[in-house]
Order: structure tokens, then C-alpha cells, then sequence
């Protein structure tokens, strides 16, 4: 249809707006291109309750976890140090890595001919797994036989920022929805009284990635990670101010909803959807927040067996709080403690961040085994990617370093006690059963019950997921 005829009545034709033109003309231009913006607002409002994007959903098949709780070492521990012990690098410390390894290597700060460096730990085996671990992991060391340690992981980045992203969400660049918002998007959350998806932090500053890391990129905000704070109110603003008292909060927000209402029953619009469903969430919370967070409540031996104390932010604290948020029906708790950097002060930075955390990282996997969830619930413990054999500030650092890494992983259908893959005689690749964090991310998902190439969300004309185009199911780490 032509529509030149209508295009001047009556009105001075400098005055026709763009808005108008595609609102009246061309065949419903304006009304293609709305069905367009909004076709992933219908699909997700397909998949879950328009009143409730959270509900609980169905995966594809039957999940071995239900829960993740991600312990986020951000900053790149030293697998070197930690996992990976090299006899053959403490043999040739001081000396110059072989040529024929540095061939089209990019590093992040050092030049790739500095010389190498050795272990600075004992190491030593433990449980009937043998697996062989740093001497700052005396914790860690007792539950060998809990974990599945992978010594073979390797990335696409080696800076802080693009290589947390990447671990979080699939890929380098921002935008892209992160694991815990992938997860809660699925799955929906088996709480009403709190956010499916809660983040801390501690160490020496947040996560270098920052929100991004927790964000929910292009699903609907409702999915994103809601982080909690280390001390005073769980979240800003929780408290009523001055004069609103519990009646007329209810009245204002009952308004507040059938205003949103009306306006979600016309456009489908999912944020609307998030809108409501964050009004009563903080509403609710009021309540549910302050409890759940008060570890004073736990019997002292809990407390003393993470090394948590009431009231003092800490790793430990996080980490015994996650433990009660998933009791409570949170779908994805992770915790993000950025303080492994060490470019220098290798030595004394790697054990005050051990002390910090070895002994409540394995407070959570003995304490979620001893209360029967640590058999659907999967636990993660790692960075964004490992430190270079090669000496970093003088003798006593390492630089970032994408091609070896390591990571452990407990519960939810992972394999306990062994140990995946191997890396070279230096620790610099990653050289039997190599673990891209696109396979991590797709043994995951299978673990919590989806099949990653299906478990996706169109955006600007194409489906995306959190694995990309990648991705295969390490089936060695499947119990």
C-alpha cells in the first residue's frame, strides 16, 4: 500500500515526524519493527509466569545439580603454587625458558624471556585420591577426596577484566548474560522471599570485571545477580524511611502494581515484569533479609569450623552465608574475592589469601555434605586464569597466563577425588584432556539439567547462549 496520498493532509509537510511516517505507513513498518524488538520479550514471557519470571522451570532433562555456589578467586591464582607442582621448573629456576616455547606467545606485562621461576611451596599427596597439594591448602587437603581438581584449564584472555567476563559469561566483551543469570533464567529460583541470584565480595576490591560479571546482559534484569553488602543492611535501603509505616508501603506498592499491571497485559514488555516481581521482592526481603544474614544464630562449632565471626566482614562469613541462602531456595551464590594478583609479593600475598580462604571453602563442602546438600548442589572454586612460569618483579612474582590453569570442583554430579588433565613440565600449557571454560561452562549446564546448545535466548536475530558456538561436555568430571 501506498500511502503518498495521506502523507500532507492537512498539515505542512515539514511538520511529519519519523514516528508518524512509520507508525501510518508502509505497510505497518512501525508495527514490524515493534513485533521484532519485542520477539525476545514474548519468548521469555513463554517460558515463565508474566507475573513471576522466577518460577521454577523445568530443565531439559533430569539435573544432578539443583544449586551452584561459585567461589570466585578473582585476580588469577598461581597454579604453580597451589595445584600444579613442577619439579622439572624448580630445576631450571633462574634459567631462560626452551625458545621453541615462547614461539608466538603474548604476554600481559613481562618480556617472555624472563628467566624461570620455581615453586616456592612443599607439596605433598593426600587421601586415598593422592591428589597433591600445596602446603598453604591444609584444608583444602582434607577433603581431596571430595573434590575433582582440573589441572588443564585454558582461556582466551589474558587481562583481568576480558578474562573474568570471559569465565562469567562466555565471552570477552560485555553484555553477554553471566552463568548465575543463565542459570536462574532456566531454572527460575525456588525462593519468593529473595533474589534467585545473590553476589558478595571481599578481599581487597571488587572484581575487576565489575558488575558484569553478575549482570543479565540482554535476558530480562530480573535475572541478574542482586549483590549483598559485608555489613549493616544486606542491601541499600531495606529499611522503611520516616513515616511509612508497613499499611501504607502495602497500599502504595498494590497501586504501584496494577499500574505495572495494566501496562504488562499491553506490551509483554519482561522488564515490566522484573519492575513488579523486584517491588515485591524488596518488600518481602524486609522481612527474610536481615534473617538470613544473622550467622549469629549458627551453633559455635559451624562458626569455628568456617573461621567466621558474627558481625566482621570476611571470606569466611560469605561463604557460611552461602550456605544458608541456598537453604533458603537461592538458585546461584557467588562470591568474588579479588586479591590474587600477585605480580610481586608472591610469597606473603599467596598466604594471607590462603589463610583468608582455604579454611571456609572447605567449611562449605563438609558442611553442605554433612547436611545432605552437597549432592545436588555444585561447588566452584577457581580464577580467571594462572601465572606464568617465568619470574615477574625481581624474584618473587609471575605474570597473567591464559594457557594452564587449575580449578577444583565439588558436589552436583562432579566425579570426587580425582585429578583432570596435565599441563607440560613447566606448568605453561595445558597438554592431556585440556578444559576450555567454554567445555566448563557446557558440563555445567548439563549438570544442572540443560543441554547448552538449547538452552537459548534470541537477541538482535540470533540465538545466543552462554557456551556461543563452543563448547563440549567434559564427560571425565561426570560422577
Amino acid at each position: 500500500m501506498n500511502c503518498q496520498s495521506h502523507l500532507y493532509r492537512g498539515q505542512d509537510p515539514k511538520a511529519i515526524s519519523r514516528r508518524w511516517f512509520l507508525q501510518q505507513c508502509g505497510v505497518g513498518l512501525g508495527s514490524i519493527a515493534l513485533n521484532q524488538l519485542l520477539a525476545p520479550a514474548a519468548q521469555a514471557m513463554s517460558k515463565a509466569d508474566a507475573t513471576n519470571p522466577l518460577a521454577v522451570r523445568a530443565s531439559h532433562y533430569a539435573a544432578k545439580a539443583k544449586r551452584v555456589i561459585f567461589l570466585f578467586m578473582a585476580g588469577a591464582p598461581s597454579h604453580l603454587e597451589l595445584f600444579d607442582y613442577k619439579p622439572h621448573l624448580a630445576k631450571f629456576d633462574g634459567t631462560l625458558p626452551p625458545p621453541e616455547l615462547l614461539k608466538g606467545y603474548r604476554s600481559a606485562f613481562i618480556n617472555p624471556q624472563s628467566k624461570l621461576l620455581g615453586p616456592k611451596f612443599k607439596f605433598a599427596k593426600y587421601g586415598r585420591s593422592g591428589a597433591e597439594l600445596s602446603e598453604l591448602l591444609p584444608y583444602t587437603a582434607k577433603i581431596a577426596d571430595e573434590i575433582a581438581i582440573v589441572k588443564s584449564m585454558v582461556t582466551d584472555a589474558f587481562n583481568h577484566a576480558p578474562g573474568q567476563i570471559m569465565m562469567n559469561t562466555g565471552s570477552q566483551q560485555f553484555g553477554r548474560p553471566s552463568f548465575g543469570a543463565w542459570s536462574c533464567y532456566g531454572l527460575g529460583s525456588e525462593t519468593n522471599d529473595l533474589p534467585g541470584f545473590v553476589v558478595f565480595s571481599s578481599g581487597d576490591k571488587g572484581p575487576s570485571g565489575g558488575s558484569s560479571n553478575f549482570g543479565s546482559g540482554f535476558l530480562p534484569s530480573v535475572y541478574q545477580g542482586v549483590q549483598f553488602r559485608n555489613s549493616g543492611e544486606p542491601v541499600l535501603y531495606l529499611t522503611n524511611p520516616k513515616g511509612v509505616d508497613e499499611s501504607l508501603q502495602r497500599q502504595s506498592l498494590d497501586t504501584l502494581n496494577t499500574l505495572n499491571g495494566m501496562r504488562l497485559n499491553v506490551t509483554g514488555d519482561p522488564e515490566i515484569a522484573t519492575r513488579i516481581s523486584s517491588f515485591e521482592m524488596a518488600y518481602r526481603m524486609q522481612a527474610s533479609a536481615p534473617d538470613v544474614v544473622d550467622i549469629s544464630k549458627e551453633p559455635q562449632h559451624i562458626l569455628d569450623m568456617y573461621g567466621a565471626e558474627p558481625g566482621k566482614a570476611s571470606f569466611a562469613n560469605n561463604c557460611l552465608l552461602a550456605r544458608r541462602l541456598i537453604e533458603r531456595g537461592v538458585r546461584f551464590v557467588e562470591i568474588f574475592h579479588e586479591a590474587w594478583d600477585q605480580h610481586g609479593n608472591l610469597v606473603n600475598g599467596l598466604k594471607k589469601n590462603c589463610k583468608n580462604t582455604d579454611q571456609a571453602s572447605a567449611a562449605l563442602v563438609m558442611d553442605l555434605k554433612q547436611r545432605g546438600l552437597l549432592e545436588d548442589t555444585l561447588v566452584i572454586w577457581g580464577g580467571e586464569f594462572g601465572r606464568t612460569p617465568m619470574v615477574q618483579g625481581g624474584n618473587d612474582g609471575r605474570d597473567h597466563h591464559p594457557n594452564a590453569f587449575s580449578m577444583w570442583m565439588a558436589g552436583g554430579g562432579i566425579k570426587p577425588g580425582i585429578t583432570l588433565g596435565e599441563s607440560d613440565e613447566l606448568g605453561f600449557n595445558a597438554t592431556v584432556d585440556k578444559v576450555h571454560v567454554h567445555d566448563l561452562h557446557a558440563t555445567l549446564l548439563h549438570l544442572l539439567g540443560f543441554d547448552h546448545k538449547k538452552l537459548t535466548y534470541r537477541f538482535q536475530g540470533r540465538d545466543f547462549r552462554l557456551t556461543d558456538v563452543h563448547g563440549d561436555i567434559v564427560t571425565k568430571l561426570l560422577a
